[in-house]
């Protein structure tokens, strides 16, 4: 940090010796010093609030370690599902719809739920990340608007297309496109009980230990290794555990 600001004091010294110097350049390049300085200054300030927050973590500033072999019991309550309701196996994903990675990740799940037609169902649970993602609530609330007339994984899937432009009026043209009732998706997105099935969800996650999304459970185990193969060999594990 301390040679941050040395090179910004030689910086403004050369400025002053490269030619003669008048009393207005003198000025400019005194007043030029000053901003640099500052905003130095400045960012000096908000690396140490953030060393400090990272020191005060937990191990030093990493996430608490996860255990790959621990089954979480995750309630389903209303959440959508996609394949068989009595599957021996269990797909669950917390997910947000400005994620990037989780838009990245529907492939994947269609890939397993192909593989396996009638052996795992898939359950969608709302972790939409608020602080990073200004429009993640209003689509997770948009979802269960939809969800309401019977439409979620239609609105699951539009709204993923768009998940770089959330904004109300893209979100309400893909409600519009999929035939939902206008007047009753908007009394559902104002609606108390809509956000509150949000939240329900946010915290059912943070029980089980979701840090960020997309985070999968298959029947209960956190998926470590997120990929066709790594996911199939969950699958088959629990397959075989069922007989």
């Amino acid at each position: 940090m301390k040679n941050h600001w040395l090179l910004a004091v030689l910086a403004c010294t050369v400025l002053a010796s490269s030619a003669p110097a008048r009393a207005s350049d003198l000025s400019e390049i005194k007043n030029t010093q000053k901003t640099i300085l500052e905003r130095l200054d400045a960012q000096d300030k908000v690396l140490k609030d953030i060393q400090t927050k990272l020191q005060q973590m937990p191990g030093g500033g990493g996430r608490p370690q996860v255990d790959p072999h621990k089954a979480y019991e995750i309630a389903l309550a209303n959440s959508a599902i996609r394949g068989p309701k009595n599957a021996p196996v269990t797909l669950i994903e917390f997910s947000d719809f400005q994620c990037p990675f989780c838009a990245q990740t529907t492939g994947l799940v269609d890939q397993v739920l192909t593989a396996y037609p009638k052996e795992v169902r898939f359950v969608y649970k709302q972790f939409p990340l608020e602080q990073i993602h200004p429009n993640a609530l209003n689509a997770a609330k948009a979802s269960i608007a939809a969800r309401n007339q019977g439409k979620f994984w239609e609105m699951h899937d539009e709204l993923f297309k768009i998940s770089r432009d959330l904004s109300m009026g893209e979100i309400r043209k893909k409600a519009e496109a999929i035939g939902l009732d206008m007047k009753t998706f908007d009394a559902d997105m104002a609606s108390p009980e809509t956000e509150k099935a949000v939240r329900a969800d946010l915290e059912l996650g943070r029980t089980v230990d979701v840090q960020g999304t997309p985070t999968m459970f298959i029947n209960g185990k956190r998926v470590m290794n997120r990929s066709l193969e790594g996911m199939k060999a969950m699958v088959d594990e629990e397959l075989k555990k069922k007989g």
